[in-house]
């Protein structure tokens, strides 16, 4: 069958859908109406989520939950969290919960530094290129004083800038590594401007430094690109208590629980099996709240597992120590992230969500996104190292099997009923249903 199309994306919407229904399904009616049932129905809401993208055929639902309680730097706040994972979001809020009696979060942004690239080629004289990049460096500043003007207005722009020799990785490649402050935006756009502005700048400036005289001394820009690996724009979280107040129902013996808990974190520390897992929990919570804000969770994810890797193996994000007999559990965490821009200003549920955190600037929702990752982490090693993951997942996973099997109100109740004493499994439940309706 030839499924190619010309000319798709000059089609309405109406004849998208009807092309996908006829091309793909056996009941092109029942696709259209699952489809249309999906839409907003406020008309002006759904054309703005249309034009988010390209090719808009309907919505593709996450929930939106809250996780309260949380104790951040002495302040109490609910977290938004969109994510269709069971149990983060009651995991997350236990772990708040838990240590809102206990002095709660402490979290600090460390720096805000982000990062982007002109590469380049160069394959003639190395000290040529040096003493023209050190003559050129204060022209790049000055072209882009047009786009850097309003960012430097709020207290923003760039930082430094540096050219480095990379020539040891690629013949002939050179880089113009600049740094950036962009405040309360994430700042993609004005770096990219920026750094095209710099390889315009590079390459008019080079063509007419009279020291390179040499056939082959010509710089050729490659490409100017952000970085989403920004070591530089780390915030902290922590949560310490003394070990004995760490009791609770399921942690009779506290000490046993602190050694135990700093082992799992040592684990994930040397294994990177167990990192990637272990790290992936954390982003369970860090995920949720950069949806919910309207950020980017692909680029933050690629520039934490990038910082994981950044001593030569994978590692985990977060440590933990007994010291004096003081526990203590942190995170240090990448995030390149904003407030303002993107959107922010667009989505209705993210201007919802950022008005529930009381409109934090960039820092300030760093530290609330890195709290949750903690939270999270700290709820799936406390699961772990006492009664298991499954416990508590599989309480929360058990709607969706029942939801699987579309059991109705009866059904629901019994089975619920059931599963309060007994170990919830997915096979569990389906034996149960399928006796039910025997």
């Amino acid at each position: 069958m030839n499924n190619a199309v010309s000319g798709f994306s000059k089609l309405s919407k109406e004849e998208k859908i009807n092309w996908i229904a006829k091309k793909y399904f056996s009941t092109p009616e029942e696709a259209v109406f699952l489809l249309k049932n999906y839409w907003n129905g406020d008309e002006k809401i759904q054309k703005l989520h249309d034009e988010f993208i390209e090719n808009t055929i309907t919505n593709f639902y996450i929930p939106l939950g809250v996780a309260p309680n949380f104790l951040i730097n002495d302040k109490y706040t609910t977290i938004p969290m969109a994510i269709e994972e069971s149990s983060v979001v009651a995991a997350a809020s236990k772990a708040a919960k838990f240590w809102s009696t206990r002095g709660g979060f402490k979290a600090t942004v460390i720096n805000t530094e982000k990062i982007g690239q002109v590469h380049f080629t160069f394959n003639g004289d190395v000290s040529k290129l040096n003493l023209f990049f050190a003559q050129t460096k204060s022209k790049f500043f000055s072209d882009t004083e047009s786009i850097t003007k309003n960012m430097q207005q709020r207290g923003g722009g760039i930082l430094d800038i540096v050219l480095k020799d990379k020539t040891n990785l690629l013949p002939n490649y050179f880089q113009l590594h600049a740094t950036f402050e962009t405040k309360d935006s994430m700042g993609a756009n004005f770096i990219n401007s920026c750094l095209e502005q710099f390889a315009k700048t590079l390459k008019e400036a080079s063509q007419e430094y009279e020291l390179f005289t040499e056939a082959n001394e010509e710089v050729k820009v490659v490409m100017s690109i952000l970085s989403n690996y920004v070591p530089n724009c780390v915030v902290r979280a922590e949560v310490s208590c003394p070990v004995e107040e760490l009791a609770e129902k399921h942690i009779p013996n506290p000490q046993e629980f602190a050694e135990r808990f700093v082992q799992a974190v040592q684990i994930a520390e040397v294994e990177p099996f167990r990192a990637v897992t272990h790290n992936k929990g954390i982003m369970n919570g860090v995920d949720a709240v950069i949806l919910a804000t309207g950020n980017d969770f692909r680029a933050v994810e690629a520039g934490v597992h990038a910082y994981a890797s950044r001593n030569g193996q994978y590692s985990s994000l977060s440590h933990a120590k007994i010291e004096d007999g003081i526990f203590t559990f942190w995170l240090d965490i990448p995030l390149a992230i904003g407030t303002v821009g993107g959107l922010t200003s667009l989505h209705p549920l993210v201007k919802f969500s950022l008005q529930m955190l009381e409109n934090p600037s960039a820092p300030e929702l760093m530290q609330i996104v890195a709290v949750a990752g903690l939270a999270q982490n700290f709820a799936a090693l406390r699961s772990l190292t006492t009664t298991g993951i499954q416990e508590g997942h599989m309480k929360m996973h058990i709607n969706n099997i029942i939801n699987q099997f579309a059991a109705n109100d009866e059904e629901r109740h019994l089975i619920k009923n059931h599963f309060k004493n007994n170990t919830i499994s997915h096979s569990a439940v389906v034996d149960f249903i399928e006796n039910l309706r025997k």
